[in-house]
């Protein structure tokens, strides 16, 4: 519990210190290798099969893809291309390496949540390249390959680096587990350089309207809701639940890498307010899956 309320707490700080400390937007190179080390975690546990993906795991890529474009469609035709990028690099986000986490914690088939995230991370790495360049409105040739470069080195190193420890190591997947207060901590300083990067972009923009803030917070509180309520209604009834939470809960590491890369670090705020989102109803409903849990044992009783 005393870990819960601290990780709560570091979360809660990396936003407020990032916010005040602009000049840290200097080490944003960082960024980029702290997320190679947290996809090679997460590789270690992931086994490189398609065998156990299914019709739904296709069904939540394509309404992965749907909620993206189609709430960058709506600002675009509504002129406004700054909340049109932010809305696509949330939506687009593939599901997040916690999701079967939090699936095994409410005691549901963690075996679908990893097979979602590989159908829906593979299926968008294999999206990016023609979808990036279409949402920032440069479709030249050479964001298409600058695109596929720099997936090659976030999701490309860490699998390849994965493979031969898995077959040389017995114990691999257990290194994760080991390290999980490292991981943890290590995304903490990655939220920290995110918000740095947008408050140094904030007090560049002696202009901007702070409202546009706001917007991108609410806009991605919306997308949250129709990400965690369309999975609900997607999947098969033993399945609901788990559709739920993979198309909810969101790998933002990677779309917060890209839209700092592709955009801006405002648009970056974009899948940097779905973090504090899919996290309040993870907390939410945990704690009243516990709640009901010991209910039910003090009824028994």
């Amino acid at each position: 519990m005393a870990m819960l309320y601290i990780r709560s707490a570091a979360m809660l700080a990396a936003f407020v210190v990032g916010y005040f400390s602009p000049w840290a937007a200097c080490l944003n190179g960082l960024i980029r290798w702290m997320i190679v080390v947290m996809m090679f975690l997460v590789m270690l546990q992931v086994k490189f099969t398609l065998r156990s993906i299914r019709l739904i795991h296709l069904t939540i890529l394509g309404a992965n893809l749907a909620v993206g474009l189609g709430f960058w469609l709506i600002f675009t035709i509504a002129d406004q291309p700054l909340l049109a990028q932010a809305a696509f690099f949330t939506g687009i986000t593939p599901t997040a390496t916690a999701a079967p986490v939090i699936v095994g914690m409410l005691h549901e088939r963690i075996d679908f949540a990893v097979s979602a995230f590989l159908a829906t991370n593979l299926g968008m790495a294999v999206c990016f390249p023609f979808l990036i360049p279409l949402a920032i409105g440069n479709p030249a040739p050479t964001v298409f390959w600058d695109v596929i470069g720099n997936l090659a080195i976030v999701i490309g190193i860490p699998v390849l680096a994965a493979i031969p420890v898995r077959c040389c190591y017995a114990k691999a997947a257990e290194i994760p587990r080991r390290l999980a207060n490292f991981s943890f901590f290590l995304w903490v300083a990655v939220i920290f350089l995110i918000i740095a990067n947008a408050s140094a972009f904030l007090h560049a923009q002696k202009h901007l309207d702070r409202g546009i803030v706001m917007e991108i917070a609410l806009i991605s509180f919306v997308i949250c809701v129709v990400n965690f309520a369309g999975g609900r209604f997607l999947g098969p009834r033993k399945f609901r639940r788990e559709s739920s939470q993979v198309l909810g809960q969101k790998n933002t590491t990677l779309t917060i890498y890209l839209a700092l890369s592709y955009s801006n670090p405002l648009v970056a705020l974009g899948p940097t307010f779905y973090v504090l989102w899919h996290n309040a109803w993870n907390a939410f409903q945990l704690h009243f899956y516990t709640r009901r849990k010991l209910l039910k044992q003090v009824r028994k009783r």
